[in-house]
């Protein structure tokens, strides 16, 4: 008996020695946890330094835990927090590059007409002299409603432009005829025949064609960077649901109950439920790919035909041929008039304030060569900033589907694709066996980790589809040469309720969705949400009609 003894002895102290360093280890481990907790802020006495039953979690595992109560509250709220921070970073960065490429297109379209008025104002007193600084206020005026057009948008340019031409016409035709008084009504007959005689040729035809396709395509492209930028500023601002939360602290912390404090989250975990907690942002990927394209299409305009820094460089010389055109064709026009308006009366001889020889323009401009581009404009050129835009354009294309994944592919939030088998599931540290769902709302139902209503679109993403809806309809307008309705379009404030706005159709209502690229105070229209207004005028049951019909169709839509 004696001889088992010792053996026996040793085998007893063995176990109790494997038993001390078994909780050693234990101990070991939940302090590492306690220390990353306090790392984050928490209150160390939150954390237990040994293993203890772990009964009292509802999210993480039960059983043997590292994790209180207090800890694992915590903890959610934390992973809130890291999940919102991910995701804004991914959307604050092509919120920067959309709100950079806006800036920098105002600039340059407002400096262009500063330079164009400029250069036509320097040009014209050398060659004209006193004759156009006493008819100055003519040409200030049409370079006020082009910079009212390009801000506000509530200018007719055609109109705008025809009114140009016939009050030149007007002072043109008393300059070459004034030996004669003419009055008010006289000088609107002359207007009537401006269209048969042509005046000033071919010029306003044309120029009128190439200023609004110009301003159109370039304030419709400026709205549209502005457009994009403020959807994702307000897609960005996301507030998950309880049960996102509840996955999200189940995917980046419970592993931290287990002591696998070292040990990231599966890919595929983490796609799930980045899938199911962005589920309604994935919605917003059509109608947000379809704008991309609308404005690379605009894009394509702007260095081609629709240039509006080859519009506005060379205006003044445009202008001045339009009224050379007068001035060699005075006598036929005038010959004209006489004959449909009859003949005017001569001015008193003592009355005649100038000759005849002191109101002819003698002077041409310098020869205009198109490929001279200027580079003064916000120290840039409309070809290199198109350029630059269109590929930040491509890059952002399908952002919204990809976002689950680039948010994944944050080394804070999952492992990385190799990691399959050395990875934490949820449950342990260990492959992950579930398919990836698909994005957007619809694709839900079956997703593994998070349970989404798929029966409520959320309201906010909805007023942003709408957002762009109208604004590709406005590109696709500008692509094809025609004016752009900018009138005031408000979208229904966020807060106002999870409506998806006034679902009328868009070119029949007055308050609908609409960002100007700037106010008079200069801040995005967008930024002042306003409440969903009504259809005008006396058609309150076509206003219904149309309402009900787009509730039918966003119904289907969310089906």
């Amino acid at each position: 008996m004696a001889r088992f003894g010792l053996p026996s002895l040793l085998c007893t102290l063995a176990l109790i020695s494997a038993e001390l360093l078994a909780a050693e280890l234990k101990s070991k481990s939940c302090s590492e946890v306690r220390r990353l907790y306090v790392s984050k802020g928490f209150n160390k006495n939150d954390a237990p330094l040994h293993e203890i039953n772990g009964d009292h979690l509802k999210i993480c595992p039960q059983g043997y835990t590292c994790c209180s109560q207090e800890m694992e509250e915590k903890y959610s709220l934390q992973s809130k927090d890291d999940f919102k921070s991910v995701v804004s970073e991914q959307c604050n960065n092509l919120q920067a590059v959309f709100d950079s490429r806006y800036k920098k297109f105002d600039e340059f379209f407002k400096e262009l007409l500063e330079n164009a008025e400029k250069s036509l104002n320097d040009m014209f007193v050398k060659t004209y002299g006193h004759l156009y600084m006493q008819n100055s206020e003519l040409f200030k005026d049409l370079f006020v409603e082009l910079k009212q057009y390009y801000v506000v948008g509530n200018v007719n340019l055609e109109e705008m432009l025809n009114d140009f031409w016939a009050r030149l016409l007007e002072r043109m035709f008393r300059l070459v005829n004034s030996q004669y008084h003419f009055t008010d009504d006289y000088l609107e007959c002359v207007s009537k025949y401006t269209e048969q005689l042509k005046p000033f040729g071919d010029v306003p035809r044309k120029l009128k064609l190439q200023v609004t396709r110009a301003f159109v395509a370039a304030r419709t492209f400026a709205q549209g960077l502005a457009v994009a930028r403020d959807v994702v500023s307000k897609v960005s601002v996301i507030n998950p649901t309880a049960q996102c939360t509840h996955a999200l602290l189940k995917m980046i912390y419970c592993s931290h109950c287990q002591g696998l404090v070292t040990v990231k989250p599966c890919y595929n975990y983490c796609s799930n439920i980045m899938r199911g907690c962005l589920a309604n942002q994935g919605d917003l990927d059509f109608e947000w790919n379809n704008f991309i394209d609308a404005m690379l299409m605009v894009a394509e305009r702007l260095e081609g035909p629709f240039n509006i820094e080859s519009v506005m460089d060379p205006i003044d010389v445009k202008i001045s041929d339009a009224i050379m055109n007068m001035q060699d064709n005075s006598v036929q026009v005038s010959q004209k008039v006489f004959q449909g308006c009859g003949p005017p009366k001569p001015v008193p001889a003592g009355r005649i304030s100038r000759s005849i020889s002191e109101s002819t323009f003698s002077a041409r401009f310098r020869p205009h060569h198109p490929e001279e581009r200027p580079t003064t404009a916000a120290g840039t050129s409309l070809d290199r900033l198109v350029t630059d835009v269109k590929e930040k354009l491509k890059q952002a294309k399908k952002f919204w589907s990809s976002l689950p994944s680039n948010v994944c592919n944050d080394e804070r939030m999952a492992a990385g694709n190799v990691n399959e088998d050395d990875c934490w599931n949820g449950k342990a540290k260990s492959r992950y066996l579930f398919a990836v769902t698909g994005n957007g709302l619809v694709n839900q139902g079956n997703n593994p980790e998070v349970q989404v209503d798929t029966s409520k679109p959320d309201g906010v993403i909805l007023r942003q589809i709408m957002a762009l809806r109208v604004m590709t309809s406005k590109m696709k307008n500008a692509y094809n040469g025609n004016d752009v309705d900018f009138f005031d379009i408000k979208i229904a404030d966020e807060n106002s309720g999870e409506g998806s706005g006034s679902g009328c159709e868009y070119q029949q209502c007055i308050s609908e969705i609409e960002y100007n690229a700037t106010d008079h105070a200069g801040k995005s229209a967008n930024d002042k949400a306003d409440s969903a207004g009504t259809c005008p005028g006396a058609q309150p049951c076509l206003l219904a009609v149309l309402c009900i019909l787009f509730l039918l169709v966003m119904q289907r839509e969310w089906r």
